[in-house]
Order: structure tokens, then C-alpha cells, then sequence
């Protein structure tokens, strides 16, 4: 038999006494498509198996309601019920490829969706239509939300990816930022002379860090928080677009937050996520399915946060291929590779985040480590290894004479179906507890 190579040696040393970012609670959250209210079913409170997997990632995360379909979804305030599409309808993450059908919005999803909130304990994001909708039925809408979910709504966002709007033909080819600020104001003013506390947050841009400066500085009063997207690779059609790719280090990625963190210093305005995931236009299977998305999704989450950035929100719905949770609420809901991974987030949980040092291994680069102090006094690392063909021999260095490891693993990076988390799968009722704590 072929002789194994021998383990790299790597030591990790937590210094408590040296502080970091804080994680808070709210920090975890997921993003579904506005289409998705088309049908009331989905989000309500009687759909006890997806309300049990969100839980599972935390008590009081944040649902955001937006994305491509966000500019074609209409408010009916009117209709009591949706004879759009059937009971059964999910909706996956749109691609942005064509003009998505229109979808309706009435009053009977709205109040399921603030019984799907109450049930899982999370706070809410609510998208309007700034695209192709009317100031007067954003403010009608906007007025009826505040009115139902209160203090549970932490913001408005106006629109989805205005820096795409003249790609997709919302807008001309001469939209930039000016004229952007000259509409957000416009809706504004509207939606706040009839709700004179509606929070707001924005841009909500895919990739254009160069708004964010000029959003915050015109509209630093009006916003609660900074959001813009991220997504790792894209498109999918690109056969560059792999997992070897999607693990290493990404630019594009240290430009968003070293724009976020400016706009922030210079504002006080804290920033978020709002969308984000593996692969654009919907992911690619084969690397959004797969447990490479869990190792990637959790390691994005412990950068974010050492980044100073408020919480995350990863886009999925239906049985897209980067979605964290697939389903439906007639045939059940499964946790796709991706929620092991912001499980173990989940499972390190909210606290301060202390400074680390990793010493030896030469492909360190694709290995990255964080800890914090969670909000019970417990030292908490989170190490993860991102070479594909080379483990290492970890030594920690940290106060204490006795650890618990918590593995996150599957048998092969492609593998969509076996990752287990401390030994364990999540049930689709959200059970999970761990078969095998390693000391």
C-alpha cells in the first residue's frame, strides 16, 4: 500500500485579553425571493417544518424578503386571497436572465409572514418595488407592513441591485448613481409621510462599492444600516467557476468590505450582506450543492464578522441549487450542505471576537481561523481547513486545560448529501444533536 504523507504541523493561539468585532444575535440570516409571497402558504405559521430549521440557526436571526423578482411583485391591497399561482409554489432564486412573471402581494401574506416571524423568533427585511412599481403603492404598501409587523421590521429596502437596473432593462443606460439618489429620495418621502418611522436601509447594490460612499453620505439620517450583495463566483455557464476557485481567497470580496468599512468609519453606519451565496444566477450545481458551500458559507460568515460587519443574510429558496434549506411545505424540507456549515456558526453562537495567530503550514492561505468569547464566558475556535488534498496537525494554544471539538465533514468536497456536523445530519424537523464530541 501507498505510504500517506505526512501531516503539516500547524499551531493556532487564542489571545482573549485582545479584543475584536462582536457577533451579536441577529447576526445569522436568510434571503428569499418577494415572489415567494405570491403564495400565502409559504411563509406562515403553519409551516412548522421550515419554522424548525430556521430556528435552529438561531432565536432572533433576520428573514429578508427581496431579489431579482422584488421590481415585478404588484400590492393588492384588495384581494383577500392570491389566484396567481397554486398553493404548492415555491420559488427558487430568479437568475436574472429574463423579465420574471408578475406576482401579487395581498394582505393575507402578510399577515402569514408576521406569523411565520412570531414563530421563529426573527426580525425582518422587507423589499419594495422601486423598479416598475408606483410611489403611491410602495408608500400603501409600506404603511399596511409597519402597521402588522411593527418593531419586528427592521427596514425597508426600496429596490434590489439599482446598479444593474440599465442591464435588465429597468432603467437606461445613462442610470448612475444621481439619478438613482433622485428616485430613493422620491420613495422616501412618500413612504414617510405616511409612516413617519419606517426604517430604511440601502443601497442594496450587487457589487458597486463606489454608491456606497455617496448613499451614506446623502442618506446617513434616513438608514438604520448599509447593505450590498456579494456573490462568490458566477456565472455558472463559466466552466472556471469551480470549488478549487470558490474556496481561495476572493479580491473582489476584500474590496467590498474595505469599501463597507470606509462608509462605516466615515458615517457610524453599520453594513450587512443582505444577499449573498456561492455562485450568481442562481449557482451551479456540483459546487453550490456540495460541501464545499458549507466550508465557504461559514468561513464567509467568521469573515464578515471580523470585518465589523452587522449580519448576513444567504439567498436560496425552493430547491435552488445554493439554497441552505430546500423544500416545499407539501413534500418537506431538508438543510442542504450550506446550513452545516451556518449550523456551526449557529452552534459558537453570538459573543466578542478575540484575536488569533496561525504559525507553520505553508498552505495557510486556504486555512483560516476566528474565535470569540461567547456571551456565556466560553472560548469558542473556529479553524477550517480549505486544501483540498493536504490536512494538518493542529496544536491550540489557548487558556484552559480542556477543549470539545465539534467537526464539520463530509466524505468527499463534491459530496451533496452525507456532511454531518459532530457526527450527526439535521432532521427535517429541525432535530439535531451531536453523536460524536471529540476531546
Amino acid at each position: 500500500s501507498q505510504a500517506q504523507p505526512a501531516l503539516s504541523s500547524l499551531r493556532l493561539t487564542l489571545r482573549p485579553d485582545r479584543l475584536g468585532n462582536k457577533i451579536e444575535n441577529d447576526f445569522t440570516g436568510l434571503s428569499y425571493e418577494s415572489a415567494q409571497l405570491a403564495n400565502p402558504n409559504f411563509f406562515s405559521g403553519e409551516n412548522t417544518g421550515l419554522i424548525a430549521l430556521v430556528k435552529r440557526l438561531g432565536n432572533s436571526g433576520v428573514l429578508r424578503i427581496g431579489g431579482n423578482t422584488s421590481e415585478y411583485c404588484y400590492w393588492k391591497p384588495k384581494s383577500n386571497n392570491n389566484t396567481i399561482v397554486s398553493p404548492d409554489f415555491v420559488a427558487a432564486p430568479d437568475p436574472g436572465h429574463k423579465v420574471p412573471p408578475p406576482a401579487n402581494k395581498t394582505p393575507q401574506a402578510i399577515h402569514n409572514l408576521r406569523d411565520f416571524i412570531d414563530a421563529s423568533g426573527w426580525n425582518l427585511i422587507y423589499g419594495l418595488n422601486m423598479g416598475t412599481g408606483t410611489v403611491e403603492d410602495a408608500a400603501s404598501e409600506a404603511a399596511y407592513v409597519m402597521d402588522v409587523f411593527g418593531p419586528k421590521l427592521i427596514a425597508f429596502q426600496l429596490c434590489n441591485e439599482p446598479d444593474l437596473f440599465y442591464r435588465n432593462g429597468i432603467r437606461n443606460s445613462g442610470y448612475e448613481f444621481p439619478q438613482f439618489a433622485v428616485e430613493w429620495q422620491r420613495f422616501y418621502d412618500a413612504i414617510r409621510s405616511r409612516v413617519p418611522n419606517a426604517p430604511f436601509a440601502g443601497p442594496d447594490t450587487a457589487f458597486n462599492t463606489s454608491w456606497l460612499v455617496p448613499f451614506a453620505q446623502k442618506f446617513k439620517n434616513e438608514i438604520r444600516f448599509l447593505s450590498q450583495h456579494y456573490y462568490a463566483e458566477g456565472p455558472p455557464t463559466d466552466p472556471s467557476m469551480t470549488i478549487d476557485r470558490l474556496l481561495r481567497p476572493n479580491p473582489k470580496l476584500q474590496e467590498e468590505f474595505d469599501g463597507m468599512k470606509k462608509t462605516a468609519q466615515e458615517t457610524g453606519l453599520p453594513f450587512r450582506l443582505a444577499e449573498t451565496n456561492s455562485c450568481y444566477s442562481a449557482g451551479k450545481p456540483g459546487v453550490s450543492d456540495t460541501f464545499a458551500s458549507a466550508l465557504w458559507g461559514a468561513d464567509l460568515m467568521y469573515q464578515l464578522a471580523s470585518q465589523g460587519g452587522a449580519g448576513i443574510n444567504f439567498h436560496g429558496g425552493g430547491y435552488g441549487w445554493y439554497t441552505a434549506i430546500a423544500g416545499s411545505p407539501d413534500h418537506g424540507f431538508l438543510a442542504r450542505p450550506l446550513y452545516y456549515g451556518m449550523l456551526l456558526f449557529a452552534e459558537a453562537g453570538a459573543g466578542q471576537m478575540i484575536e488569533t495567530h496561525l504559525e507553520g503550514f505553508a498552505g495557510s492561505s486556504l486555512i483560516s481561523a476566528y474565535a470569540l468569547r461567547s456571551t456565556a464566558g466560553e472560548i469558542k475556535a473556529a479553524i477550517f481547513n480549505k486544501n483540498l488534498n493536504s490536512g494538518v496537525r493542529l496544536s491550540v494554544n489557548a487558556p484552559g486545560k480542556y477543549a470539545s471539538l465539534l467537526r464539520l465533514y463530509a466524505p468527499r468536497i463534491d459530496d451533496t448529501t452525507d456532511v454531518t456536523l459532530a457526527g450527526a445530519t439535521v432532521g427535517s424537523n429541525g432535530n439535531w444533536l451531536p453523536a460524536r464530541q471529540e476531546k
